[in-house]
């Protein structure tokens, strides 16, 4: 059975009948994580979760479209390790600025940048779009969207391939998973403590910080722990587009009036 909310299911006579206000574009990357992970982690749980969201809004609105994602993410960080594909921020923006001008041709203002690769950044590309056409443009990184229930559910923090992650792959895509193949992602602190801290950024080269790519202890990961999370995500970022489809624009949008 088709699936109206996917671009790349319906057809023509679909296509002119249903009115879509929200469009929802996942990106990715296709990088090493740990040795345990697929290299397609990211672009894998960023499209399903995508899906799953966009599946529930549609239900209630009738209104929300899932574009196909955009695989490739920002990685030069990364190459030191086989067969990660790296594209630059700009080729993503110039990707991405066409896609925007495809759907407002077509009617559609209200876009979701689904992003599921740190190494992606579109902050600058949607303050530029804005102020340059009629278009509405929502980033959200969705690993980051239960953060406040963080804690309640997973025993370490997760940077890069540790416990959140591994736990949502057990979950989405338990056999592409070799869980005894894990090591411990144990990683070289900076030698300037501001940079530990936070409150000073720096760019990392990931083969500087250990052998397997990974920021983050996986060990304590699980299928169940994975579920938790996911379901808790996709319950608030679909209503968000729920609200976000049947909100008009108008010359507040997106402010209260």
């Amino acid at each position: 059975m088709i699936e109206p909310f996917d671009l790349t299911q319906i057809n023509l006579s679909l296509a002119r009948q249903i009115k879509y206000e929200v469009a929802v574009l996942p990106i990715g990357a296709i990088e090493s994580h740990n040795l345990h992970l697929p290299y397609g982690q990211d672009f894998l749980h960023t499209t399903e979760i995508a899906r799953r969201c966009v599946q529930r809004a549609w239900q209630e609105t009738e209104k929300v479209l899932l574009l196909p994602g955009i695989p490739y993410g920002v990685d030069c960080n990364l190459m030191d390790f086989p067969l990660v594909m790296h594209v630059r921020q700009s080729t993503l923006d110039a990707m991405i600025r066409d896609l925007v001008s495809s759907l407002l041709h077509h009617g559609i203002k209200k876009i979701v940048l689904f992003n599921g690769h740190g190494g992606n950044d579109f902050k600058p590309l949607i303050r530029q779009l804005q102020c340059e056409q009629n278009v509405h443009l929502f980033l959200i990184n969705w690993w980051q969207v239960g953060v406040d229930h963080y804690d309640e559910i997973f025993n370490q923090p997760d940077d890069h391939a540790g416990e959140m992650e591994t736990s949502v792959a057990l979950y989405l895509f338990p056999q592409l998973v070799e869980q005894q193949k894990a090591a411990t992602g144990q990683r070289r602190p900076f030698r300037f403590e501001a940079l530990n801290q936070g409150w000073v950024y720096t760019s990392r080269r990931f083969v500087q910080l250990n052998d397997h790519s990974a920021v983050g202890d996986p060990s304590a990961a699980s299928a169940q722990k994975g579920k938790r999370y996911v379901e808790l995500v996709c319950q608030r970022l679909s209503q968000f587009l729920i609200e976000l489809a049947k909100s008009e624009v108008d010359p507040d949008f997106p402010f209260v009036k």
